[in-house]
């Protein structure tokens, strides 16, 4: 549920003041290459990434409330959002 305005770098800064970010994407159609309205991020540590869940869940980033949540699957200590 992010905004069609989110980017990666946007997304990147919001959750780098949690902990530190190793990665973050924003999802993109493949046809028109606009933003899905969702995205992942990873952080070094699982720790940083629960710290980024409980502060940015139900919080507004680029005018929009997101839902923050831990990704199903992988490895790593990675992050949604």
């Amino acid at each position: 549920n992010l905004s069609w305005d989110t980017n990666d770098d946007s997304l990147r800064e919001c959750f780098a003041e949690h902990g530190c970010v190793t990665d973050s994407v924003v999802m993109k159609d493949r046809d028109t290459g606009r933003a899905r309205g969702f995205g992942f991020v990873t952080f070094e540590s699982e720790a940083e990434a629960q710290a980024a869940i409980e502060k940015l869940n139900e919080q507004e980033l680029d005018g929009r409330r997101i839902r923050v949540n831990m990704a199903n699957g992988g490895g790593g200590g990675g992050g949604g959002g």
